[in-house]
């Protein structure tokens, strides 16, 4: 389990694919500090498995089911990639909950800077709009962020300079794609309101409600 706030950007230092598997060195440092092997790391919103790590760099394995569903099987050589540990008990939850399990994949439709701020568009597989709520939360490449917008085609966020400057949403352009991550508690909701459906369940909007959801 991660917070979706990026500890440092690292870099892709080496890929090596066979088939539909793939093993790639990451350099980088913060989240080398106290690292074993078997840790979860999120790089770009996909938790990783370390399966080796030096003094420099840690590498993971990455299978065909993964590569498919997220944009890491379009990785090359000397790409930044957002880094996160994996949440300690006792750690302050500074994002929100968020897995590393990769939803979708997105495309930036526009990145402009307007007042101090940077606003990015982003449009989003129609199979997931229904998780999105306007001041909701979403992961983006593993960076926890809020949804300032919805629109027909997905939605917008709005970046302050530090997070865009300390995270990869700097790198991106129009076009390229992102990994997406709903808020987990948003699929959970929608399980309860299908259990609802069933009258022995004993749950409804209202019951949610008065639960605090």
């Amino acid at each position: 389990m991660f917070t979706g706030i990026v500890e440092e950007v690292g870099h892709v230092r080496h890929i090596a694919r066979q088939g539909e598997f793939q093993r790639m060195q990451i350099a980088a440092q913060r989240v080398l500090e106290d690292v074993k092997m078997g840790d979860s790391i999120n790089v770009d919103g996909v938790c990783q498995t370390v399966v080796h790590f030096d003094a420099q760099s840690f590498s993971v394995e990455t299978v065909s089911e993964t590569l498919s569903r997220t944009t890491l099987g379009q990785f090359q050589s000397g790409r930044p990639v957002n880094l996160e540990r994996a949440l300690c008990p006792g750690d302050r939850l500074g994002g929100h909950i968020v897995q590393g399990h990769v939803d979708g994949v997105g495309h930036v439709r526009s990145v402009q800077e307007r007042q101090g701020e940077w606003r990015i568009q982003i449009t989003a597989p129609s199979a997931l709009h229904r998780y999105i709520a306007e001041k909701g939360s979403i992961t983006i490449d593993g960076t926890s962020l809020t949804v300032a917008e919805l629109s027909d085609e997905g939605f917008t966020i709005s970046v302050i300079p530090h997070t865009f400057d300390q995270t990869v949403l700097s790198q991106r352009r129009t076009g390229d794609a992102v990994n997406l991550e709903v808020d987990v508690l948003a699929r959970y909701i929608e399980r309860l309101l299908a259990a609802g459906a069933d009258s022995s369940a004993g749950l409804s909007f209202e019951s949610l409600r008065s639960m605090g959801y």
